[in-house]
């Protein structure tokens, strides 16, 4: 009995091994080198060196590694996280060809733009979308130019009411709205799909308070990371589908 039993979980097991690589995108194909860009949100502690238990930080990125490294073994997929904390897009700028270009990553996301907005509004200073959209243009137009046949998939900043955006809650929306649309035109323009992260956050506050997803409104809790992970493979997996 017992051994029917385990022949029936290794069946099962298989059977779900199986329709996850069927619905799995292309973007895990084997020997891509996927890269993760961004602020603190990506960083999320990530450790400074090739330690393989704590280079992928504790964020949507490490989540993200750890289920397709492990289902896809074989595929030798490599992850790297570059995401640095507090950095804005002209920060990536100044690092892209090292943190980037010279990694010569087969797939870049980029998450970005809070901190462009929350630290001119902490300092008291001009948001500016238009200096952003023309930072991250240049970023994306470097990225092709350098490697043709990148796969490129771009988040849009979000945020929930938490501790660092209910006080100026107005502001942040008016200045959130007009970035998340450059984000959306620079998709168009480079082929890149975009993970609408706002209805994400939005949906999932319905279902529980908005500091379960992310206690300050900016940087989301575990959950608030498994969030982002889920929609990053929806929207990879929709826009680049497995080969059959």
């Amino acid at each position: 009995m017992k051994s029917v039993i385990a022949f029936i979980a290794l069946v099962l097991t298989m059977q779900s091994v199986s329709q996850a690589a069927e619905k799995t995108s292309a973007i895990f194909a084997a020997g891509n080198r996927i890269l993760f860009q961004g602020d603190s949100i990506t960083d999320c502690g990530r450790s400074r060196n090739n330690d393989p238990a704590h280079r992928l930080g504790h964020s949507y990125a490490f989540l993200i590694g750890a289920k397709y490294g492990a289902l896809y073994p074989e595929r030798k997929l490599e992850f790297f996280n570059r995401g640095i904390s507090g950095h804005k897009v002209p920060d990536l700028l100044n690092r892209w060809q090292t943190d980037t270009i010279d990694l010569q990553p087969t797939v870049v996301s980029i998450l970005i733009g809070v901190n462009d907005i929350w630290h001119p509004l902490n300092d008291g200073k001009e948001v500016s979308v238009a200096k952003f959209e023309e930072g991250y243009d240049e970023l994306l137009r470097q990225t092709k130019a350098a490697l043709p046949n990148v796969k490129i998939i771009l988040l849009e900043p979000f945020i929930t009411r938490g501790s660092a955006t209910s006080a100026k809650w107005d502001v942040w929306q008016g200045h959130l709205k007009e970035f998340q649309a450059v984000v959306a035109k620079l998709g168009k323009k480079y082929d890149a799909p975009v993970v609408k992260l706002q209805k994400a956050f939005d949906d999932a506050c319905k279902r529980a308070p908005a500091e379960y997803w992310a206690a300050d409104g900016v940087h989301p809790s575990y959950a608030g990371n498994q969030l982002i992970a889920d929609e990053w493979v929806r929207v990879a997996t929709a826009a680049w589908p497995a080969k059959k």
